[in-house]
């Protein structure tokens, strides 16, 4: 690969000295301006211009992908708007005779392994890594030529590893699989096909994900059939080795890129575009629309299958194993010690995969287990460590775990937040299980520090229906759960209250609230206000009818208002789920906060409640600050001749005021 910097000048067209010949090529450069290129054939005129791919970064870069130009002597650049630096990256890679497909694991398709397409394990930078588990699969595209022949497709891998590695700075080639337009499938970052991999394929999203390239640019031509189903075996094989449905959603973790910050949460589904997890267009419009299809057909290849299988549970008690069949089999679960001698072992049929093993008092393992049905790829794990945690190692405990809220009415808000307490360091998983105990979802799955930890549950791709939020942590042999319920119901969306607190005393000020909801369903519906669980107020109970809505309160009950405290606004809907009910919480509250002047010169006050305060300094200053409960001073420049203050609290009561 030869790396040159392009001369930017008042010439709208720039060329570099040429000093040998290349058959691929890239371009990066600083600036919002766009790139275009063209080529001279090796013996003949140029080529068309192309416009240089721009749908990577790297800090002020745009990283073009690579280009499979064809034989080329020569190349000239155009730029458009502002570009400040411009560096051209030309790449040789022979062609050779159409490598062999003879790569493959059990059920897998046949796969050009690196040593057929010839990779160059000499310029890799570092051992492979690899994450504990498989999430999701991210579909690119290489944003080059759909016009190369099957020995050209084995050269352009070749190229794209010289490019990734010496161009870009990455370890290996970034993608784990790469798919050429005649359905060939080629390996591609090593440490072996069927391990968790982590390439450098999707920025913020690489570690847990399979990447895999589609050889050409489908932003304006759809991948041909071939191809298609090319990437349809192998998605379908490597999904399968992971158990997931080609067809489920993940909840992932940004680690951070332009478009998703670094800890947000970002749903996404089992078969992913780039474009999903970052700034980007690939894997282009055209192939991009392909993926709802490409994952139906996926599910439906190489049946049956088993997904999401998952263990809930300690060592010493109830340990519960589930999964889901893609069809009824009659299934076997097992559990054997670390000799290999059977422990334990439960059966059954249908579907739906759920056997507890009640584990012995004491018992530390490892224990191996394994659920099978005839014709699945068996899934296997183990259970504890066996090696004792060493001397001083703090006693692991779960506590706190609250969703809030627990019922989540995917809509204007579709998140829930989760917060517990770890007492030791952890790795803590998070399952969404279903009421029939199968796991809908892996919400987190982390290493999470000592001390209250919370995480964002966002519920707006979650079919409605009753679950159970199951979180354990492990450190070592230790291990434990904990589980809270929650509910996903969209008949009663977007409750909010016009205020937090009311003051019902004939002021004028805060004496109403208002609740705005919308009703997707025409259900019976209960409001309630509610004190310590005991109704003492009803606002409403009947049928409303589909639509938004609201009601209001003034604070009363049978005419009389209610004594100052503390309430709850009860929404109940009654559909296909039974009762579900949201709430908010109220204050009333008909005493006005005493707002006391310490000291004039310096601005010192002190509040008997948190309460906004409005003050006039030297009849011409106004200043409005919302403080805490205590004393406060605001601070002025210049001496202070006259000051008068008063103060509202959330309810709308006012302080006598105060002058000095």
């Amino acid at each position: 690969m030869r790396v040159q910097d392009v001369p930017l000048g008042p010439r709208s067209i720039a060329s570099v000295p040429q000093q040998t010949n290349f058959n691929m090529l890239a371009a990066h450069w600083i600036g919002s301006g766009s790139v275009e290129y063209r080529t001279k054939r090796l013996h003949g005129g140029w080529r068309p211009w192309t416009a240089a791919d721009s749908d990577n970064s790297s800090g002020a870069w745009h990283d073009g992908n690579l280009d499979w130009t064809g034989a080329s002597s020569a190349v000239q650049f155009r730029t458009g708007g502002v570009v400040r630096r411009l560096r051209s990256y030309q790449v040789w890679s022979r062609v050779t005779a159409v490598p062999a497909r003879r790569l493959s694991e059990a059920g897998s398709p046949s796969i050009v392994s690196r040593k057929g397409w010839g990779a160059d394990e000499k310029i890799v930078r570092a051992k492979p890594s690899f994450a504990p588990v498989l999430k999701l699969a991210v579909v690119h595209h290489t944003a080059g030529t759909n016009n190369y022949t099957p020995a050209q497709a084995a050269a352009i891998v070749r190229g794209i590893e010289v490019y990734h590695v010496k161009g870009n700075g990455w370890n290996d080639i970034g993608y784990n699989f790469l798919v050429d337009r005649f359905g060939t499938v080629y390996e591609g970052r090593g440490g072996g096909i069927e391990r968790n991999v982590i390439g450098a394929h999707a920025e913020g999203f690489n570690t847990g994900t399979v990447g895999v390239a589609l050889i050409g640019n489908y932003s304006k031509a759809t991948p041909p059939a071939a191809q298609q189903a090319g990437l349809v075996s192998l998605l379908a094989w490597r999904l399968d080795v992971a158990h997931i449905d080609p067809l489920s959603t993940v909840l992932y973790r940004s680690g951070g890129n332009l478009k998703f910050k670094a800890g947000k949460p970002v749903t996404l589904r089992a078969i992913s575009g780039h474009r999903d997890t970052g700034p980007s267009e690939c894997p282009g419009a055209r192939a991009y629309a392909l993926l709802p299809a490409i994952a139906k057909r996926v599910a439906a290849t190489g049946l049956p299958k088993l997904y999401a299988p998952a263990v809930v549970g300690v060592l010493g008690g109830p340990v519960t194993f589930h999964a889901r069949l893609s069809s009824a089999l009659p299934w076997t679960v097992k559990v054997t010690d670390k000799l290999g001698k059977p422990v334990a072992a439960g059966s059954g049929e249908g579907q739906l995969v759920s056997w507890t093993w009640s584990s012995p008092a004491g018992a530390k393992g490892p224990y191996a287990w394994t659920i099978a049905a005839p014709g699945i790829l068996v899934a296997t794990g183990t259970l504890g460590s066996g090696k004792p945690a060493p001397p001083g190692t703090p006693a692991l405990s779960l506590t706190n775990l609250i969703a809030a809220p627990s019922v989540v009415a995917p809509g204007p808000a579709a998140t829930s937040t989760i917060s517990f307490t770890l007492a030791a360091p952890a790795q803590v998983t998070a399952q969404l299980l279903d009421s029939s105990g199968v796991t809908v979802a892996t919400l987190l799955d982390e290493k999470r520090p000592a001390g209250n930890n919370t995480f964002t549950w966002d519920a707006s791709a979650v079919p409605d229906g009753r679950y159970t939020l199951a979180v354990a942590a492990a450190a070592g042999t230790r291990r434990v759960a904990k589980s809270v319920p929650v509910v996903v119901d969209r008949a009663l969306t977007g409750l909010v209250a016009s205020a937090t607190a009311i003051s019902p005393n004939g002021d004028g000020n805060g004496d109403n609230v208002s609740f705005s909801f919308t009703l997707t369903q025409d259900v019976p519906v209960r409001f309630e206000v509610q004190q310590a669980g005991a109704v003492v107020a009803t606002l409403f109970s009947g049928q409303l009818g589909v639509g938004a809505h609201t009601l209001g309160w003034d604070g009363t009950a049978a005419g009389a208002v209610l004594p100052d405290g503390a309430y709850a606004l009860v929404a109940t809907v009654t559909d296909a789920l039974g009762d579900v009910a949201q709430q908010l919480p109220l204050t009333i509250d008909t005493i006005p906060p005493v707002l006391t002047l310490l000291d004039a010169q310096t601005l010192r006050f002190s509040l008997s409640e948190p309460a906004t305060v409005t003050l006039t300094i030297n009849q011409g200053t106004h200043v409005v600050k919302a403080e805490p409960k205590g004393s406060f001073s605001v601070p002025y420049p210049g001496p202070v001749v006259q000051v008068s203050a008063t103060a509202q609290d959330a309810a709308g009561n006012v302080s006598a005021p105060v002058s000095g």
